[in-house]
């Protein structure tokens, strides 16, 4: 035991030496980099957010009490209602699950006094989500414009843009509008007329996005989840103009799928599988515009049951999105997107061992008979762990801020709702998460590059030239891996709307009798 003790002794010694050396000092300094930049990010995208939050206490003060809605009041006149333009809102949906009812709810309860249909796309009836929205439906008949369509078996495409495309094509001939929603996605009720009027005041718009707030429910792999799209945020977080595009939340001109502007449609569904990269890559080679409301944050609680098995199948499928492209503009971009991922997250991660190194090889020579005190006790190890946590607290603490001023902005926009809470966040989790998702990041990547293959939700996708080349239905596992679904469990029926809401609701549908479209 002796001899071992030495062993290790030495190579903590050895290997704080080697942590001080030029080259382990510039990526533990470049760790200290990354902290601060996350930080700075995050830091100016609460404050984009903090904007709005102070427009709409100003807003309410000034006696409009809807600012939830909208920041005029006089928007909410019959003459303006009137005025609004037709929408179509397609949800693919999948499986039925703990927060289904809550957020498929919030989705066709809005607030918006134009034209409006919603179009849940399932794959047959077989899926517990047919009989869910069948629920949904029946119990909002007399206040929404919604029905079912069956899209059958996707063939040439992943099965959402197969959903996504038959929505399309069934949607009403006069709207101007589509929006796309994920079944995951909680909106507010004044969403879709916020990002219809974004649509409305700039016609250069080609594609009008938002994020998704996580709501961890505790578990090691809905953190993991959380620090994941924490980074991403920033992205959105710009108030308008964006280069990010998320496929839970697209806004965009009914008539460019109508007219397969740019061949989009055809790009989509001839071996596409991702929706928001492929439209993301044609939006950039045309140079079109991609923007993000400063409101559009939408909240997302995660599976209370979300394993860590299935988490790191949503890694494996957030990975697996790299290797498809339409292009080679589409493929150089992905690749870069690869590279700066993979360099960045062992770029995080790296430091955070070295410093565990130097702290470790302090305390043996501290608090043991250790006979490397003075190379293990160097000033510059602990110097660099020193400014390595400072920086992590930093970073931390921005996170915290933007989660706060995230959430504070949730509970305006929805002030019928459940409030949400930042108490239900554990931090040392957090901290821990993103050591995790870093550390697995680039070995996800590499094995989706290696296998070119994806299981989700029961059907293994496999990708040639960046196109899904063959579908492989495997049978739908008990749960799909994100949300955590029982696709074959109970149903249950769907708990009762907010009667503040639903009175709301039922109030803008008779204020504009032309709400629903003429048949």
């Amino acid at each position: 035991m002796a001899g071992l003790a030495g062993f290790l002794d030495a190579l903590l010694a050895a290997g704080s030496r080697a942590f001080c050396s030029p080259i382990a000092i510039f990526i533990q300094i470049q760790g200290c980099i990354i902290c601060l930049t996350l930080a700075i990010g995050w830091t100016f995208a609460a404050h984009v957010r903090n904007k709005v939050i102070k427009r709409m206490k100003q807003a309410i003060e000034g006696g409009n009490h809807f600012a939830f809605i909208c920041e005029d009041i006089n928007d909410l006149e019959h003459s303006a209602q009137s005025k609004l333009p037709g929408l179509s809102v397609i949800m693919p949906v999948k499986g039925f699950g703990e927060h289904n009812f809550q957020n498929w709810r919030s989705q066709i309860t809005s607030l918006y006094g134009g034209p409006l249909e919603f179009l849940f796309v399932v794959e047959s009836v077989d899926d517990p989500a047919y009989h869910g929205v069948t629920l949904l439906i029946s119990e909002f008949q007399d206040c929404v414009d919604a029905k079912i369509i069956v899209a059958g078996f996707s063939t040439t495409c992943s099965q959402k843009i197969h959903n996504q495309l038959a929505g399309v094509q069934n949607m009403h001939k006069d709207s101007k509008y589509v929006l796309f929603l994920d079944d995951d996605v909680r909106l507010h009720p004044g969403s879709i007329r916020a990002l219809t009027s974004e649509m409305e005041k700039n016609p250069k718009i080609f594609i009008q996005t938002g994020y998704p707030l996580d709501l961890p429910s505790g578990s090691l792999g809905s953190y993991c989840i959380y620090e994941y799209h924490m980074p991403c945020s920033m992205g959105f977080a710009t108030g308008g103009k964006t280069f990010f595009l998320w496929g839970g939340c697209m806004m965009m001109h009914a008539d460019d799928f109508r007219n397969n502007l740019y061949g989009m449609v055809s790009g989509l569904k001839d071996g596409g599988y991702s929706d928001d990269m492929t439209l993301a890559a044609i939006a950039g080679a045309h140079k079109r515009l991609i923007t993000s409301p400063p409101v559009a944050i939408f909240p997302h609680p995660l599976a209370s049951d979300l394993t860590f098995s299935r988490y790191w199948n949503y890694l494996r499928k957030q990975t697996f999105v790299l290797e498809s492209y339409i292009s080679r503009v589409n493929w150089l971009m992905n690749r870069a997107l690869f590279s700066s991922h993979c360099y960045l997250s062992w770029g995080f991660f790296c430091p955070y061992f070295m410093a565990a190194v130097h702290v470790a090889a302090a305390l043996r020579a501290r608090f043991s008979d250790y006979p490397f005190k003075e190379s293990t006790s160097s000033s510059c190890g602990l110097l660099l762990t020193a400014c390595l946590a400072a920086c992590t607290i930093l970073e931390l603490i921005s996170m915290w801020n933007l989660t706060k001023v995230e959430i504070q902005l949730c509970n305006m926009l929805s002030p019928e709702g459940p409030p949400l809470s930042l108490r239900s966040y554990n931090w040392g989790l957090v901290f821990v998460a993103m050591l995790v998702d870093n550390f697995l990041f680039p070995v996800s990547a590499m094995r989706s590059h290696l296998s070119q293959s994806i299981n989700w939700s029961g059907v293994r996708y496999n990708l040639k030239n960046g196109r899904i080349s063959r579908i492989e239905r495997c049978g739908d596992p008990d749960y799909s891996y994100l949300g955590g679904k029982n696709l074959h469990g109970k149903r249950e029926a769907p708990a009762k709307a907010a009667p503040f809401l639903c009175s709301l609701s039922r109030l803008f549908s008779r204020q504009d009798q032309t709400k629903k479209f003429d048949c």
